[in-house]
């Protein structure tokens, strides 16, 4: 079947998915009996999520626009390691340089990706960033002070983020995995024509041209400062605006979930080492809290969950929740989307297993 073909299939199996579950939700909310109270339910939790994202969305848009500004291609080359698994281990560490939770780390992502970020690096910084920055740690350390679940959130999170990657490195080529006009690839050296004289920093990074991606000429000088500023105030607009919409659908999405799927009964199942496990993932998954007071939600269910299971939804929810997955289609292929919910949720779901089963804490 045609590549084209098989794209537009997809578009409109998602189309319809995305249509039958939004009929779902309405069906649900227009059939309640206390229709104007489940509305307000609704309309409060939505706004509750969307305005505890805002402010971090903000700051990743502004962080991507200072990076599209004053970084240039040459220095993402020159501190990335050579060694793929070495450059992709570090990605887990960027969040210290780069402290952004779910909800401003994809703009981030998608600017460094422009910038000739290798594309393995990329998918362990946007998994890890939002736990393995110095405001996660603070919060996290507020909620249950030095002990397993401070040290198994962050360790967790490094292990998952690095694996995820690797495989990423191994399996994947970036064309095959971010969408062909969501970044612009730098090219090192001109025209960037590989006639295999002098190599490219994107073909040394791993990162090569996308059909569809436009090419921008590195090796200019850094504006001023002045016009640094401005150039990225209205980068940092564009951005927000343009991944704003996913972020309103995904917290849409995740207040009906909140407002239709009963807590209670999920409580009700999370008393097994196993199931517990799967249950807390799903509330991580649907409640889409901001990594930065997670810990903090987490601590009301310390008390009666298994440490694994709350280890699992402070670990899976910040890489991936109904929101930050909407946002990921900005970037990503619908496919690899799939990939980058499903490898983290079942690495993290084992791990927690095997904490319930093998240790006692």
């Amino acid at each position: 079947m045609d590549r084209e073909v098989r794209r537009q299939l997809w578009r409109l199996v998602f189309t319809f998915a995305g249509l039958a579950l939004l009929a779902i939700l309405l069906g649900a909310l227009l059939s309640s009996p206390d229709l104007g109270v489940t509305l307000g339910i609704f309309t409060t939790r939505f706004l509750g999520i969307f305005i505890e994202a805002v402010p971090f969305l903000l700051l990743g848009t502004v962080v991507s626009g200072l990076i599209d500004a004053f970084v240039r291609a040459e220095d993402i080359a020159r501190i990335m390691p050579r060694n793929p698994a070495a450059a992709t281990g570090m990605g887990a560490f960027l969040g210290f340089a780069f402290p952004v939770c779910e909800c401003g780390v994809v703009p981030v992502v998608r600017r460094l990706y422009t910038k000739g970020l290798p594309m393995s690096v990329g998918v362990t910084f946007l998994l890890a960033a939002p736990v393995v920055n110095p405001i996660v740690l603070a919060s996290t350390f507020v909620a249950f002070g030095v002990g397993p679940v401070l040290i198994g959130r962050f360790v967790i999170t490094i292990v998952v983020a690095i694996a995820v990657g690797l495989v990423f490195a191994l399996a994947a080529r970036p064309q095959d995995v971010l969408r062909p006009n969501s970044v612009l690839v730098p090219v090192m050296g001109g025209s960037g024509d590989d006639d295999g004289s002098t190599p490219t920093a994107d073909q040394a990074l791993g990162l090569r041209a996308m059909p569809g991606a436009v090419t921008v000429a590195a090796g200019t000088p850094r504006p001023s400062l002045l016009a640094g500023l401005r150039a990225a105030l209205s980068t940092a607009g564009d951005e927000f605006f343009e991944m704003g919409r996913y972020l309103i659908i995904g917290s849409m999405l995740a207040a009906g979930m909140q407002t239709l799927v009963s807590q209670d009964v999920l409580l009700s199942l999370g008393s097994g080492p196993v199931v517990s496990v799967i249950v807390m993932q799903i509330l991580a998954f649907v409640l889409s809290v901001c990594s930065t007071v997670d810990s903090f939600l987490a601590l009301a269910f310390a008390g009666t969950f298994t440490t694994g299971s709350i280890l699992a939804f402070l670990t899976f929810g910040p890489m991936v929740d109904i929101k930050s997955t909407l946002m990921f289609l900005g970037v990503f292929k619908r496919r690899v989307v799939l990939y980058l919910i499903l490898l983290p949720m079942l690495m993290t779901m084992l791990i927690g297993i095997w904490i319930n089963l093998n240790l006692s804490l």
